[in-house]
Parts: structure tokens; sequence; C-alpha cells
């Protein structure tokens, strides 16, 4: 099975997505493609970018089944760590399934179980 991955976004864009049959994140226009994580990078971005944001849901994204391609390349930390990019809109058809995402009290977040590393 290919390696699933992930990204973060509102409730309200997903909706949006929903609505309009296809999801298509702001750094698309902006950057170019759709950020995305491995499992093992998702609180790193989570706190880094979307720090005590509500409303936010994880999409479990098949990159077997998007139309768009996926590019594995060198994130904006030092690390030089690789991150999957989308370079298109993302099908709906491609996610298997939609994580409600809220920070804890102290802002941080916290994976949900169905995601933990051991998983």
């Amino acid at each position: 099975m290919t390696e699933l991955i992930y990204h973060i976004t509102s409730q309200a864009s997903w909706s949006a997505a929903r609505k309009y049959g296809v999801y298509s994140a702001n750094s698309l226009m902006s950057d170019g493609f759709i950020h995305c994580s491995k499992t093992n990078q998702i609180l790193r971005v989570a706190d880094s970018y979307f720090a005590n944001q509500h409303g936010l849901v994880i999409l479990v994204v098949d990159p077997s089944r998007l139309t768009s391609q996926v590019r594995w390349e060198v994130g904006t930390d030092e690390a030089g760590e690789l991150f999957p990019h989308i370079y298109g809109p993302l099908n709906l058809e491609a996610v298997l399934r939609v994580l409600d995402f809220e920070p804890g009290t102290d802002g941080k977040f916290h994976l949900p179980v169905s995601l933990s590393i051991n998983h």
C-alpha cells in the first residue's frame, strides 16, 4: 500500500471542497502546490503554522488516488527533510478520511489516536 499523506485545513475549506467537488488550498496559488506531511511531521507543522487555531481537520490522502502529481521536496526548515507536495487540486476521491484536529488547552496539538506513530 502507498504511504498515506496528510493535509491540515479548516472545516470551512473542507466543506467548500465537498460542495464544489475539489479541494484547492491557498498555497496552490501562492506556492504552486498544496503542502502535506507524513505522519511524523503533522505535529511540528500544526504547532508551527496553526497554533491555537480551532475548527481544523486533517485530510488523510492516498497519493495513488490523486489526479495531480505528488513531489517529495525539501521543506523550509534547516533539517532538509522531505515533505509531500501536491501540484494541482486535490480530487476528493483521494481523501480516505477526515479527522477533527483541535489543539489542547495549551494551544498545542496531539495526534488523533487513529494516526499514532505506532498505528
